[in-house]
C-alpha cells in the first residue's frame, strides 16, 4: 500500500475543512431563512376572508382605491430600476442621525414622539397609541437582506410605557414588523387595531385574537375612550407575490377634546378633503412624506402633496414621517424633508421636525431648526 506524502495529507485534510465549513454556512443559511414563511405572513380565512369579501373595497379577487391607481405605471420599470440602482443622489447621511431619549410630559393632553419612518407614539388624553412600531435593522422577511436602518432606533422596545393602541395602516415590511409584532405581543397588553384582512398576520404570529381589531374603511372601535376610524388611503398591499389581499388605510384618533389624523403610506387624491370634511379638524397630522419617485406617483406622496394633504384634513401642526431610516427610493436623504420645510414656509404650515425620540407638544411646538442639514 502506497504511502501518503505530506502534500496528499494536507489535500485531504483541506477537503474536509472544506465540507465542514460549506456544511456550516448551509447550516447559517438554512438558520437565517427558518422565520421567512412565517414573516411572509398568512392570507385571511374563515369569517376573516368572508369580512373581506363582503367589502366593498374589494373586487374582483383584490382591494381597490377609490381612485384609478398603478404602482408603477407602463413604461416606468426600467428607468425606476436603472435610478434605484445607479443614481447618483446621496441617499444616506454623513454622519449619525441624532437620536434622543423622550423626557417627560410637560402637561399637556396631546404629545408626539417619532420614533423613526413610520413609527410614533401619539399621547392623546392620557392614552398612549403606537403607529406602524418597526423595531428590526431591516424592513425585510429576512434578516440578511432588504432595506437596513440608517439610525438605530432610539429606544427599545421594552422600554416604551404602557401602551393602549397599537396601530398598523398596511402590511407592507416597513410598517409591519413580524419581530416588532412578537416583542409587543410579550411586553404589551394593548390591542392591535389594523385594516381588513391584516389580522390573519397577527395571528399566524401568535397575537392572541382575542387583541385583533380590523376594520374596514370607516369602520370605527373605541379603545380606552378614543376613538378610531378606518379611512380611506391611496396605496396598494402585499408581503409576498400576491398583492392587495389585504387593505390598507388611514386613520383618525380622536378623544373627548383632541384629534390626530395619520395618513400611512399613500399617493395623494381628493380622499383626503372628505376625511376633513367628516372628520376635522384635526389638532395634528402625522403625514408621510418620503419614499416617492416618478416612478410610482399613485401610491407614495411627494413632500408638497404632504402640505396639500394636511390642508385638505384642516390640520394644526404637522409631523412628517416615512423618512430619513430607511432608503426606499432614489431621492436624496434629505430632500423630503429639505422641500416639506421649504413648502410649509411658504403656505404658512405649523411643522415640527423632531430629532428621533424627541418629544413634541403640539400646543407648544419646537421651531425647525434644520438639525438633519448638519449632517447630510
Amino acid at each position: 500500500m502506497p504511502l501518503k506524502t505530506g502534500g496528499q495529507k494536507n489535500g485531504a485534510w483541506g477537503r474536509r475543512v472544506g465540507l465542514l465549513a460549506g456544511a456550516a454556512a448551509l447550516a447559517a443559511v438554512g438558520w437565517t431563512l427558518r422565520e421567512v414563511p412565517a414573516a411572509l405572513g398568512a392570507r385571511p380565512s374563515g369569517e376573516r376572508a368572508n369580512r373581506v369579501r363582503r367589502s366593498k373595497q374589494f373586487r374582483d379577487g383584490a382591494f381597490r382605491n377609490t381612485a384609478p391607481s398603478s404602482i408603477l405605471p407602463p413604461g416606468t420599470s426600467r428607468r425606476v430600476v436603472r435610478e434605484l440602482l445607479f443614481g447618483k443622489a446621496p441617499r444616506k447621511p454623513r454622519l449619525p442621525v441624532p437620536l434622543m431619549t423622550p423626557g417627560a410630559s410637560a402637561g399637556g393632553d396631546l404629545d408626539a414622539i417619532w420614533y423613526g419612518h413610520s413609527s410614533a407614539l401619539i399621547e392623546i388624553e392620557g392614552r398612549r397609541v403606537l403607529l406602524d412600531p418597526v423595531w428590526s435593522e431591516r424592513c425585510s422577511p429576512a434578516s440578511f437582506t432588504g432595506p437596513r436602518r440608517l439610525h438605530p432606533p432610539p429606544v427599545p422596545v421594552y422600554e416604551l410605557p404602557e401602551l393602549d393602541a397599537i396601530v398598523i395602516s398596511h402590511d407592507h415590511y416597513d410598517h409591519l414588523d413580524m419581530a416588532t409584532v412578537r416583542l409587543l405581543t410579550r411586553t404589551q397588553t394593548a390591542p392591535f387595531l389594523v385594516p381588513l384582512g391584516v389580522g390573519a398576520h397577527l395571528e399566524r404570529w401568535k397575537v392572541p385574537a382575542s387583541r385583533i381589531v380590523e376594520l374596514d374603511w370607516d369602520e370605527e372601535t373605541t379603545v380606552s375612550g378614543i376613538r378610531f376610524v378606518a379611512t380611506a388611503g391611496r396605496h396598494f398591499s402585499g408581503r409576498a407575490f400576491r398583492r392587495d389581499q389585504t387593505l390598507w388605510a388611514s386613520w383618525v384618533i380622536a378623544g373627548e377634546r383632541r384629534k390626530v389624523f395619520y395618513t400611512g403610506d399613500s399617493g395623494y387624491f381628493d380622499g383626503y378633503a372628505a376625511i376633513g370634511a367628516a372628520h376635522g379638524p384635526f389638532d395634528l397630522s402625522v403625514v408621510q412624506i418620503g419614499a416617492y419617485s416618478r416612478g410610482w406617483p399613485d401610491i407614495h406622496m411627494t413632500p408638497e402633496e404632504a402640505i396639500l394633504t394636511h390642508l385638505d384634513v384642516r390640520a394644526g401642526v404637522l409631523l412628517p414621517v416615512h423618512w430619513g431610516t430607511f432608503s426606499l427610493a432614489p431621492h436624496a436623504w434629505s430632500e423630503p424633508i429639505d422641500q416639506l420645510w421649504r413648502e410649509a414656509k411658504e403656505r404658512d404650515v405649523r411643522l415640527v421636525v423632531p430629532r428621533p425620540g424627541e418629544r413634541v407638544a403640539v400646543d407648544d411646538p419646537p421651531t425647525v431648526d434644520g438639525w438633519w442639514q448638519t449632517i447630510v
